[in-house]
């Protein structure tokens, strides 16, 4: 029996998990998020070129900095996940060595950003 439903009917909701238009926002918001994070990190950076320690210390210790500072990495982070993510799922063609990659670069980018925070916490409230 012949289907008679169009190409975009008969693709609609298919793929590995159903959830390839949340992993498509996901990744088109997080990068519109990054956009005035890393124009802020960028113009911080040029305005403590130079700086001495304390006075970069003193600026990470501001809430502002702080909560900017971490959310440009959760942010960064999750954008960079999501899109190794996909690299990996067009790329690596055995399923099992998929999952792996997939898991590994997860634990990785969650391992690089805790690190990463506790850095700042530390750093900000002085320890």
């Amino acid at each position: 029996m012949s289907d008679l439903r169009s190409p975009l009917a008969r693709a609609r909701g298919l793929g590995s998990a159903h959830d390839g238009l949340h992993h498509w926002w996901a990744q088109r918001v997080t990068a519109v998020a990054l956009v005035p994070l890393v124009v802020w990190f960028a113009v911080s950076l040029v305005m403590l070129s130079g700086a001495e320690y304390g006075a970069v210390r003193a600026w990470i210790s501001s809430s502002l900095a702080m909560v900017l500072l971490t959310l440009t990495i959760v942010v960064g982070l999750h954008h960079a996940q999501l899109g190794m993510q996909v690299v990996i799922e067009d790329y690596v063609a055995r399923d099992g060595l998929k999952l792996a990659c997939i898991v590994a670069m997860r634990f990785l980018a969650v391992v690089a950003g805790l690190g990463a925070i506790v850095a700042i916490l530390r750093i900000g409230f002085g320890g």
